[in-house]
């Protein structure tokens, strides 16, 4: 499903990214928020109480999770939002300044994921797909992967620092070794030096004995 604008054309890639930087709602709003807060504690707004509550008494019916663009831009649809955001002017600021909604609210702001929306079009429908548990699948989805990261990094850590044990004793088990054969060394050098000694005696005691007779 392409994206398009107010006037129901396609929108560009380069139109979307300009839009995008300049949308406030889009930009500190968008999957990076919602995957980082759980979506039910979110308040986008100083009203968000009074722009569900007039929301679902003018839409009772709408389906938020993922959006038909007639229901939003075709003129009979037109008619009826028409008289909702009028409500909120001069209660929302800029209620109907421009900026990107998105159409599923499983997926982010893409160029095939999203249209053009007053200000207070975008709360509306954000603020109920919070409270009505839509926006929660992509906070789920995250706090999974990240624990399954978590997961990984703690099995990568223990193999690790086993291989530092492993080093460590075996480097330890090597100097013991060297230590061992030096010893062995000195040992034997101390015998051969007592040997050497012992026929040293021996003779001068013969020396002797040669003497006095």
């Amino acid at each position: 499903m392409a994206a398009t604008s107010g006037t129901d054309e396609p929108v560009s890639g380069e139109l979307v990214s300009v839009a995008h930087a300049l949308s406030l709602p889009a930009e500190s709003y968008g999957n990076d928020l919602i995957s980082s807060v759980d979506p039910q504690f979110l308040k986008l707004t100083k009203v968000d109480d009074q722009i569900y509550s007039e929301f679902r008494k003018n839409f009772e019916t709408l389906r938020i999770d993922v959006l038909d663009p007639e229901e939003l831009k075709s003129e009979s649809a037109k008619e009826k939002w028409r008289p909702f955001c009028l409500k909120f002017n001069g209660i929302v600021e800029d209620f109907n300044y421009g900026t990107l909604l998105r159409l599923d609210c499983s997926q982010g702001y893409t160029e095939e994921n999203t249209i053009f929306a007053p200000r207070i079009q975008f709360f509306a429908i954000e603020i109920a797909r919070n409270r009505e548990g839509y926006n929660k699948a992509v906070y789920i989805s995250v706090q999974d992967k990240e624990g399954e990261k978590g997961v990984n990094n703690g099995g990568e850590k223990r193999a690790d620092s086993g291989e530092e044990e492993n080093t460590k004793n075996g480097g330890e088990k090597g100097a013991d070794s060297g230590e061992e054969k030096e010893e062995g060394i000195n040992r034997e050098d101390k015998t051969d030096k007592g040997g050497e000694k012992g026929k040293e005696a021996d003779k001068e005691i013969n020396k002797s004995g040669e003497k006095a007779m």
